[in-house]
C-alpha cells in the first residue's frame, strides 16, 4: 500500500495542512485539493511535481509567485528562483521529522482516515507542543 502525503508548510516548515492520496495519484490531486485552503503568502516553493500550467495560475490569481522548477517533459521552458528554492529543505527536513515516528514511517494504518490522524497527531506533537 504506497500513499503520498502533501503539506502546506509556514516559512518555517511547521505543516499547516495536510492531505494524503495514493501512492499512484499524480501530484495534482493533491495541489487541487489543498488549493483552497492556501493561505496568504508571497511566495510558494513546490516541487516538480506540481508544474502545471493551470496550477501557476490559480497561484497568480491568489497573488502567489510560484518558485517550482520545470518539468523535464515541458517543452516551453519556465523559470524559478534557484536561490529561493534551495530553503525547500525545511519542507524536506518536516518529512523525515515526521517518518522519524515509527507508525508513521512503517504506516500500520490500512485506513488512509486513520493514517492521516497519526500524521497530523506526531506533527502536533513535534512542531505544536
Amino acid at each position: 500500500m504506497n500513499t503520498k502525503l502533501h503539506a502546506i508548510c509556514d516559512s518555517q516548515g511547521r505543516p499547516l495542512n495536510l492531505f494524503v492520496t495514493a501512492g499512484q495519484v499524480s501530484d495534482y490531486v493533491g495541489a487541487r485539493a489543498l488549493l483552497s485552503s492556501l493561505p496568504s503568502a508571497d511566495w510558494l516553493l513546490g516541487d516538480r511535481g506540481y508544474d502545471a500550467n493551470w496550477f501557476r495560475e490559480a497561484l497568480e490569481d491568489r497573488g502567489i509567485s510560484a518558485c517550482i522548477p520545470r518539468r523535464k517533459q515541458r517543452k516551453k521552458p519556465v523559470k524559478h528562483d534557484k536561490r529561493r528554492y534551495r530553503r525547500r529543505y525545511r519542507i524536506e527536513i518536516m518529512f523525515g521529522r515526521l517518518k522519524d515516528w515509527r507508525r508513521v514511517a512503517t504506516r500500520y494504518d490500512r485506513c488512509p482516515k486513520v493514517f492521516l490522524s497519526a500524521i497530523a497527531l506526531s506533527a502536533l506533537v513535534i512542531y505544536w507542543l
